[in-house]
């Protein structure tokens, strides 16, 4: 039997170590976009990247980006993933020279800013705070925090972060019964000094660490100011050797404002063939 080989146009962005594949709408059907993430995104038998972008047309903004994990699902919200749209189209789609743009997401629409590789995104407002939650784990006590940035995440402070096994406790919280029916991701973070913090993070639906996490440093920045970080302005060094800045501005336990910089880079562009 013949089968008909089908050519997808992609470009390979790098956001602060968070890899993605980004393809615009035309041309595939948005009953594929499952399937064609769990095979783009194959480290050995596709392109290899933690997440999917997908850009549609938008009515209220200069785009719709829909992110697909390495598994298949579908987020919310991605940070770095968001930065990386916003690069995109500040290169490949007419805009103001002033490089300010709209992002619909599922979390709601988002401001960007791009200013040569440094790309800067506005979050929507964090809800469902819990601080200082205690999980039974393999007989020990954990107390951890819990923020919704546009997706779930668990906040854990810890020392010793960079010779730490996560994966397996990780793991055990983000499929935890307490976070069900949706899990959650999960961000081990070693405060450096009064505003910046060391960080790794589980996310979901890759089902592993990641280089980097943008909504996961931004969730561990405001639960650090909620804890007594000091300034309106967190520090975050990931696992990729580069840094996130967290921005906002903070009225007794609320936030508003809230801004993630940080680096943004292509890769390389290509077909790849369904």
């Amino acid at each position: 039997m013949a089968y008909e080989m089908r050519k997808i146009a992609f470009t390979k962005m790098v956001a602060t170590g968070n890899d993605f594949v980004v393809i615009p709408a035309d041309g595939v059907s948005s009953s594929d976009y499952r399937a064609l993430a769990r095979k783009i995104c194959h480290r050995k038998f596709g392109v290899g990247a933690d997440g999917l972008l997908v850009l549609e047309k938008a009515k209220k903004a200069a785009m719709r980006m829909r992110i697909f994990n390495a598994d298949g699902s579908e987020a919310e919200m991605c940070g770095n993933g968001a930065r990386a749209a916003a690069f995109y189209a500040c290169r490949n789609i007419t805009l103001s020279k002033t490089h300010w743009l709209k992002i619909e997401t599922k979390a709601g629409i988002i401001e960007a800013h791009v200013e040569k590789e440094d790309v800067m995104i506005k979050l929507t407002a964090p809800k469902n705070i819990k601080l200082d939650l205690l999980l039974k784990v393999a007989g020990r006590v954990l107390r951890l925090n819990f923020i919704n940035t546009g997706v779930p995440h668990v906040v854990i402070f810890t020392q010793g972060l960079e010779k730490m096994k996560i994966i397996d406790l990780a793991r055990f919280i983000r499929y935890h019964r307490v976070f069900a029916p949706f899990g959650t991701n999960v961000n081990f973070v070693e405060v450096l000094d009064k505003n910046s913090l060391k960080i790794r993070t589980y996310e979901r639906g890759v089902e592993d660490e990641t280089l980097a996490c943008g909504t996961g440093s931004v969730a561990s920045a405001l639960v650090f100011s909620l804890k007594g970080a000091i300034g309106n302005k967190i520090s975050l060094s990931t696992q990729s050797g580069e840094n996130l800045s967290v921005y906002f501005k903070k009225t007794k336990n609320k936030f508003e404002d809230i801004w993630l910089e940080g680096k943004v880079k292509i890769v390389h562009e290509g077909d790849y063939y369904v």
